[in-house]
């Protein structure tokens, strides 16, 4: 069984788009199958075996996610993140204004997908 303790220490250490891979081997070692990371409050949701469950606190504002879900947009967010254009807190805000709820990580395949509203997969991509 999985702390929230283990998961913030992984976090600090590996929490960067850098050392991703490290960041999920890590996650995954420790009994986190998959995480959710919703958009409106930065909260996760870590399942592992067993049905368990454990979910973080709100770590920012909440923020209005779009109804409808915008691919394109979702992509240049990314992208401008990726190029360095962005932080985290304007990368969020454009997933949020392109219909993004959440983004699912999957600690052994190694994937993210990103989701929109009612649950529908916008764009999902190998960790590399």
């Amino acid at each position: 069984m999985f702390t929230l303790d283990q998961i913030n220490e992984i976090h600090n250490n590996f929490g960067k788009k850098s050392t991703l891979p490290q960041y999920l081997h890590a996650l995954n070692e420790i009994g986190v199958m998959k995480y959710d990371s919703f958009i409106t409050d930065g909260h996760s949701e870590y399942y592992g075996a067993e049905n368990q469950l454990l979910v973080s606190s709100a770590i920012h504002e909440k923020l209005a996610i779009a109804e409808t879900s915008n691919l394109e947009a979702l992509k240049i967010h990314l992208e401008l993140h990726a190029q360095g254009k962005t932080d985290y807190f304007q990368m969020i805000q454009g997933l949020a204004d392109s219909g993004v709820e959440k983004w699912t990580f999957n600690t052994s395949q190694l994937t993210i997908a990103y989701y929109d509203k009612a649950g529908n997969e916008l764009l999902a991509d190998e960790i590399d």
